[in-house]
């Protein structure tokens, strides 16, 4: 990704974005709301043309309709069929991504197992609790077992020991050489991941290694790297 700029009108919510993940790699876009980081998926996703500067993902121009068959979504809200069962959600949005029935019948425990749904595949999802929806939401964009994940906030409304689980599945993927790109503004999260980029205000702060960010800002941990980051973001602002 070169060089971003992307908004609406005149209005710029994301400049000088550039932003590589490589494959088997995990990078975590880190912020607090409102700081761009659904934009910068959405656009990467390709469902938002860029203002400025280009998006390829997979050596390919977005948006390509192609391409998003090997992209697996999880978006920050749940956008799930509420009077279906899981096992049904999990079909359908299956079948979307042009899996063959037979096959998803085999994908489906697999998916089920890493976000501890499996014994409650059956209920339907309008019983089902927030958190449970979230988990439902990662199982499908695990279903097709996608060359790229992109997780908008995976891990809200998720227990401590389930959000443990769930990074030890997307470290295995990422050994086996998938690539995986999440927001979050949670700071585990992005100790947990292979590589920061830090946006605030639609502009990135930081980016590295969580180990590079915590050396090179000279503090203890990714938070206070982004807390002095930030108050650098201030500074060079007021001075311009």
């Amino acid at each position: 990704m070169g060089s971003l700029e992307q908004g609406y009108g005149k209005t710029v919510v994301l400049k000088n974005i550039n932003l590589t993940v490589n494959s088997g790699e995990i990078l975590a876009l880190i912020g607090p709301s409102g700081a761009g980081k659904t934009t910068l998926v959405s656009t990467i996703m390709g469902m938002l043309k860029p203002m400025k500067g280009d998006v390829t993902v997979l050596n390919t121009a977005m948006p390509n309709r192609q391409l998003l068959a090997k992209i697996g979504f999880m978006a920050q809200t749940d956008a799930l069929y509420e009077s279906l069962t899981a096992q049904e959600n999990l079909m359908f949005f299956g079948s979307m991504q042009g899996i063959a029935r037979k096959q998803l019948r085999e994908k489906i425990p697999h998916a089920a197992n890493i976000v501890n749904l499996v014994p409650d595949l059956k209920k339907y999802v309008k019983d089902y609790s927030g958190g449970m929806k979230r988990r439902l939401s990662l199982a499908i964009a695990l279903v097709s077992d996608p060359e790229i994940l992109i997780l908008d906030e995976p891990t809200v409304g998720i227990d401590p020991e389930l959000r443990q689980q769930i990074w030890n599945e997307l470290h295995k993927l990422a050994k086996a050489g998938r690539t995986i790109l999440l927001t979050t503004h949670v700071m585990e999260d992005a100790e947990e991941a292979d590589e920061v980029m830090m946006i605030r205000n639609g502009a990135a702060i930081a980016q590295g290694t969580p180990e590079q960010l915590i050396s090179e800002y000279d503090v203890h941990s990714v938070e206070e790297v982004f807390l002095k980051a930030g108050r650098q973001q201030d500074a060079h602002t007021n001075n311009d």
